[in-house]
């Protein structure tokens, strides 16, 4: 994952209501299967020690552990969800093992529509930010030639911190 990308899906989890957040997930996850992928393509080690591809697995199967933590079985779909997940940290596990892209791909082909669903759901959501007392984030305020720039709110503010 890109420095610019990990920035973007930082600013968006400060202002994500829990909809989004589940959303931002699957978004995550998928960029790490593509960068393992990627890792794979371009000739990843194949010895024991830690590479591109087996880094993007690993934090893609975190991606996948926080979706199941965050699951209330006590209600309709998750149950469902959690056999999907547990599904795709198999598929996970044997991708990694076979350094199969085609195996990662299937992974990928599962979440792309929960991911669609949960962002129909998060344009239904209208509930604030789960975090509360981050810093506002105004952009556009100010460009360069090429970019745009972000103006932070609240400098002087605890930034999270309750006193």
């Amino acid at each position: 994952m890109k420095k610019e990308e990990k920035q973007d899906f930082t600013l968006r989890i400060t202002q994500a209501n829990p909809t989004q957040l589940v959303v931002i997930l699957y978004e995550m996850l998928l960029c790490y299967l593509e960068d393992a992928v990627q890792a794979l393509a371009e000739g990843g080690e194949p010895s024991g020690e830690p590479d591109g591809f087996r880094e993007a697995v690993r934090k893609a199967r975190g991606c996948l552990n926080e979706l199941i933590a965050s699951l209330h079985m006590e209600h309709e779909p998750a149950p469902a969800l959690m056999q999907i997940y547990l599904f795709c940290i198999r598929r996970l596990a044997l991708g990694e093992q076979r350094r199969d892209g085609e195996i990662l791909g299937e992974v990928g082909r599962v979440i792309e529509p929960l991911c669609d669903a949960y962002r129909k759901l998060a344009e239904l959501n209208d509930a604030g930010p789960v975090m509360r007392n981050s810093q506002t984030v105004y952009a556009g305020l100010t460009y360069g030639r090429t970019t745009l720039t972000e103006n932070m709110a609240d400098q002087g503010t605890n930034r999270g911190m309750f006193a």
